[in-house]
């Protein structure tokens, strides 16, 4: 390999930023110091910078001298980031009254229904990463939507054509998410479902506040919407719901109410159930095919031994197939080390090309082995073996990229999903990705239920043939990449983000920037970040420097013309009996950092 130490002064395209995303992320980075196009190293923690005022949550407030709000805060007693302020604060109450880690995200998922059902909710399927600081073991929750026991490879095709149209019944997977919830506070939690799921009820039954995101996404998805959803985020006034209005929605109460009474059961059998099948035959072209009351009684989640891999003097750890995010992550961050990279300038064009052809080779072995273990023997171990992935790197010289000129091109993937992270006093940890796959899922909600249906299965291939093909109760490949570094079997940093294929690539360049490059929590996710895949083009965040952009696009990289919005990042670092927390500032969420009074509770 040819390389040199010269400093140069990207359920699969990111979504342009909104002139007002973009304004409010260079403000903050301004204001803080974090500046795009200028590298801040060492720098302070940010405790309170951009807070949040937090009025939705009865007993929670910034300004009580037990929580710390901000963009990045300290704490010694639980720590939680989410992209939303509000579940934040639900969140970090919990850990007030002595709930541990898995409690705060319990209630914290049960709320994102209620305040972010852009991104995430009870419609949809997740991942959940959960440390044990008793057994100081780790095991994953997976809560991953599936596909009809009678789905078939021929599911997307359609009068001879394949067509994943993503409001159509056969988009829909059986939801994963509340069964994982429940399984997860049954099998780790300590409070009871009704205390969890009380917050979320009250909000969607009294109102919360709608946040910028949130108004934008009901704009932008009312051609995808059925009637009930054109009424759930209308005001009564029949106008679209805005920044600032108070939202409520009762139907989702009445729903949320129903799994409190009788838990998983109260969604997966039942009248819930009717709603959800009924609503799915409504919208599907081939009824024989599409989830219904049968699949959604039999529905259960998996518990998963993580994937592994050795990086550095830390291991990544992350969730197994069917998600392939963790798995790409470890070898793209392993090629990397490989490669050196921390030897070249943080912003230099030999670092993004770096990391650009290390993603490309991990991305073709994605699209060419992974699926769902369950139907598919995935090769991960030899993929992340030493040997191969020496073999993979090796071709990587400046000048030159290994993507083929005829190598395959196409659109990406959009998507949608939500992650958060939390860590509690005894060393419990959670990192957590949701979804319902594209911004607003399909468009479809459930008449009179409140929440909208996923179109998860558009994660499969489209035709049949390969590992990820679909198929009868098959579970469709993802890049959710909720992730936990460990130093000494213990979580040091937990990580990930929403965005469809381009989580893989926000959540690795956090971990990268985090340990490579010694940058603090929040300036691992704030700094300049490029993304791409195996169909090519390198979507950039603002703040990577017009000399890289052009040295990458001479050496064969097709660099689009403008920034784009690469994630939102959540992180916690755990050092020195200290945690840190950092939100990604391109949207409002906010960590909350949590320190008993003096004199008050114990370690027990």
């Amino acid at each position: 390999m040819t390389r040199d130490n010269t400093n140069s002064a990207n359920e699969n395209r990111t979504r342009k930023p909104s002139e007002s995303t973009g304004l409010r992320r260079r403000a903050f980075l301004a204001r803080t110091g974090v500046a795009a196009g200028a590298l801040a190293i060492g720098g302070s923690t940010i405790a309170g910078a951009d807070v949040q005022e937090v009025t939705d949550v009865p007993g929670f407030s910034c300004d009580q001298p037990q929580f710390t709000c901000g963009r990045e805060v300290t704490a010694a007693d639980g720590m939680v980031s989410s992209v939303d302020p509000i579940a934040s604060g639900v969140a970090a109450k919990v850990l007030r009254e002595g709930g541990n880690a898995i409690d705060a995200a319990v209630a914290l998922q049960y709320v994102l229904t209620v305040t972010q059902p852009h991104g995430s909710g009870i419609g949809g399927g997740g991942f959940m990463v959960v440390y044990d600081a008793d057994s100081e073991t780790v095991e994953c929750v997976n809560s991953r939507e599936r596909a009809s026991q009678n789905a078939s490879p021929e599911l997307f095709r359609h009068g001879g054509e394949y067509d994943q149209n993503i409001e159509t019944g056969e988009a829909m997977g059986a939801p994963g998410t509340v069964r994982g919830l429940e399984t997860a506070r049954e099998r780790y939690g300590t409070f009871s479902r009704q205390r969890l799921i009380d917050p979320a009820i009250r909000l969607a039954r009294e109102g919360f506040t709608v946040d910028w995101f949130l108004a934008e996404e009901i704009a932008e998805n009312t051609d995808k919407f059925n009637d009930a959803a054109i009424e759930t985020y209308s005001d009564d006034q029949g106008s679209l719901y805005e920044e600032g209005d108070t939202m409520t929605n009762p139907d989702l109460a009445d729903t949320l109410e129903c799994i409190r009474r009788r838990g998983a059961d109260g969604f997966y059998r039942g009248p819930v159930a009717e709603d959800i099948a009924a609503t799915i035959r409504e919208y599907a072209r081939d009824p024989d095919q599409v989830v219904d009351e049968d699949d959604l009684a039999e529905y259960d989640v998996t518990i998963d031994d993580p994937v592994r891999k050795e990086w550095y003097d830390v291991e990544l750890v992350g969730q197994p197939m069917p998600s392939s995010g963790p798995t790409v992550c470890a070898m793209v961050l392993r090629m990397l080390e490989l490669l050196e990279v921390e030897e070249y300038d943080i912003r230099s064009a030999e670092k993004y090309h770096l990391i650009a052809d290390s993603i490309y080779s991990a991305w073709a072995d994605r699209m060419e082995y992974m699926g769902d273990d369950e139907f598919v023997d995935v090769p991960v171990d030899a993929l992340l073996s030493d040997d191969y992935l020496r073999s993979r790197a090796d071709p990587i010289e400046f000048g030159q990229t290994v993507f083929p000129e005829d190598g395959p091109m196409g659109p990406g993937q959009p998507g949608e999903t939500a992650h958060f992270s939390v860590v509690d006093r005894w060393g419990n940890a959670v990192s957590y990705t949701s979804t319902i796959e594209q911004f607003m899922g399909s468009g479809k909600m459930v008449p009179g239920r409140g929440f909208l249906l996923n179109n998860e299965l558009t994660d499969f291939d489209d035709e049949p043939g390969g590992p990820n093909e679909p198929d009868a109760w098959k579970r469709p490949l993802s890049s959710m990449s909720p992730m936990m570094v460990m130093r000494d079997g213990k979580p040091e940093f937990t990580a990930g983000s929403p965005g469809g294929w381009a989580i893989v690539s926000a959540t690795f360049q956090a971990i990268l920037h985090r340990y490579a490059y010694e940058l603090d929590p929040l300036e691992s996710i704030t700094e300049p970040t490029i993304y791409t895949h195996s169909f090519g083009g390198i979507e950039w965040d603002e703040g990577v420097p017009q000399e890289a952009r052009d040295t990458l696009a001479e050496w064969g990289h097709d660099v689009d013309d403008e920034p784009g919005e690469i994630g939102n990042v959540q992180v916690i670092a755990a050092e020195n009996d200290t945690l840190t927390g950092a939100a990604d500032p391109n949207r409002d969420g906010q960590a909350v950092g949590f320190d008993r009074a003096p004199g008050r509770g114990s370690d027990d």
